[in-house]
């Protein structure tokens, strides 16, 4: 049977190693509170620059659009006074001047229609790229959080026994 010396000594020593462990588990507590700031820092941050992408390319999308339509209306003002001009005595000018204004905003609608698709195009890509970082952040958190949650865990013998490791298999 132990002394009491022994017995004494024993207990201030599981004291202090349940001190420790307290400590330990306090700092894992704030490592994993930090990590999932910063987690949520980052995931604000790539939202914000997405949208901002997004409004961008929306901004864009619309003045093309808009700049698309002055041309055309311009184009179609100009064969209008061409028209005007030539009267009845240049009959073929004008229908010729007229397939051109016509061809002109032919192209300019189908340029207007491309600059739309693009615009989209890109945003949707910014999207895309978008969701995709806030996934990998994410995973990235939790395997960050479950490493250190093992970590712990095996500083205090609390972790699971690995297969091929005699020594930890075998508990007393």
């Amino acid at each position: 049977m132990a002394s009491h010396g022994q017995s004494y000594r024993a207990g201030e020593a599981t004291g202090r190693a349940e001190e420790k462990a307290d400590q330990m588990m306090g700092k894992t507590r704030g490592a994993t509170e930090a990590m999932k700031n910063k987690a949520q820092q980052a995931k604000d941050k790539t939202m914000e620059t997405a949208q901002a992408a997004k409004e961008k390319t929306s901004e864009k999308a619309y003045e093309a659009k808009d700049k698309t339509s002055n041309m055309a209306q311009s184009a179609k003002g100009q064969a209008q006074q061409s028209k005007d001009q030539t009267g009845s005595f240049a009959s073929d000018k004008s229908q010729a001047a007229k397939d051109k204004a016509y061809q002109a905003a032919q192209a300019t609608k189908e340029k207007a229609s491309d600059m739309t698709e693009y615009a989209k195009e890109t945003a949707e890509a910014g999207k895309e790229k978008t969701g995709g970082i806030l996934q990998r952040t994410g995973e990235q958190v939790k395997s960050m959080a479950q490493g250190a949650a093992d970590a712990v865990k095996n500083t205090f013998g609390m972790g699971e026994p690995e297969e091929d490791d005699p020594i930890k298999t075998t508990r007393p």
